[in-house]
């Protein structure tokens, strides 16, 4: 296994700098693994996709608007924090951007605290200490952050948030989840599909490339998670049933299989928090998970080689040229696959 088995050529053309509107109007290609054949829909049609039973699993997290700007003190001097993850009530890992940042700097946020470098941790990774606890605040302080190729300022916050977003701490949206709209929510639930959340926080990792000739050899990145003990019996009961577990991204797909690891006998899966630090390859054998809505995902990523494992890397390149052939929309406000 090599890592440029997993690239493809993308013209900047195809990455969707807005979401289209209304949500669902957006394209949904999708994909039959048993047989490899492509069809192409919009999105709204999803429910005839759907069998009443089955469990339709949503990530509920939120994107939390970190996004901080920054002065140096004493002398001043642009610094941009970008919040990853809170480790206690004032201390945060974040990325912070600008010169010689190093353990005992001194910042003031713009309309905010002061903050405090207390440790690096690589990079441009730093463990920032905020003069007082600034969860509730950042909505005054703080901007919603965008994923790198996304050059368009949102005209609205909640354009980068799922309609059913409800628990605060990612730090990029569950994309897959851009697509549903509350109207298509409730036509699901009518057709007796049963609507599953669970939580995973979002890590800016999740838009690096793989850097490793062998993607083995990269490092995952970490995730906290959560499967309660009522998704868990949702799922349980679907897959005992003999309906399908569908999963609403990679998100989804990385709680799901991890919960299912340690699950006890005559159970799919069980309740579960904590960190993730489950890496799926091509190989993987899925315990849990029937079939995957999710959006067309970067060249060399970690997120490009899981929907390669689930449905085949050459199905899925293929199936991205198809894409590209017909105007499909890439990355985070992009169109959608659904592979069965």
């Amino acid at each position: 296994m090599r890592t440029d088995d997993f690239d493809y050529r993308l013209p900047e053309a195809f990455i969707a700098q807005r979401p289209v509107e209304p949500r669902d109007a957006s394209r949904l290609i999708v994909m039959d693994r048993a047989g490899g054949s492509l069809t192409h829909f919009s999105f709204h049609e999803l429910p005839r996709f759907l069998t009443r039973g089955d469990a339709l699993v949503l990530n509920e997290t939120r994107v939390i608007p970190g996004r901080l700007a920054a002065m140096k003190i004493p002398h001043g001097g642009r610094v941009e924090i970008l919040l990853l993850r809170r480790l206690g009530s004032q201390t945060w890992e974040a990325l912070v951007g600008g010169r010689g940042l190093k353990s005992g700097s001194r910042l003031i946020v713009l309309h905010g605290p002061e903050a405090e470098i207390v440790d690096e941790l690589g990079g441009a990774r730093r463990v920032v200490r905020f003069a007082r606890p600034i969860s509730e605040e950042l909505g005054r302080i703080g901007q919603v952050p965008l994923p790198p190729y996304i050059h368009v300022p949102l005209k609205d916050p909640e354009e980068y948030q799922t309609v059913y977003a409800a628990r605060p701490g990612s730090a990029a949206a569950p994309t897959a989840g851009l697509h549903f709209t509350g109207g298509l929510l409730e036509r699901i639930k009518t057709t007796g599909v049963d609507i599953v959340k669970v939580v995973l926080h979002v890590g800016l990792d999740t838009f690096q490339p793989v850097t490793e000739e062998d993607p083995r050899g990269h490092l995952i990145h970490s995730e906290w998670c959560r499967v309660s003990p009522e998704a868990a019996a949702a799922v349980n009961r679907a897959k005992a049933a003999g309906r399908r577990v569908i999963a609403v991204g990679t998100t989804t797909t990385r709680t799901l299989e991890t919960a299912g690891l340690n699950a006890p006998a005559g159970q799919t899966v069980t309740s579960f928090e904590g960190a993730s630090e489950l890496y799926i390859l091509p190989g993987f054998r899925f315990k849990v998970v029937d079939a995957l809505i999710t959006n067309f995902h970067l060249p060399r990523s970690t997120l490009l080689m899981m929907v390669s494992a689930f449905a085949g890397r050459e199905r899925i390149l293929a199936a991205y040229e198809t894409a590209k052939q017909l105007g499909y929309r890439f990355y985070s406000f992009g169109d959608a696959m659904l592979i069965l």
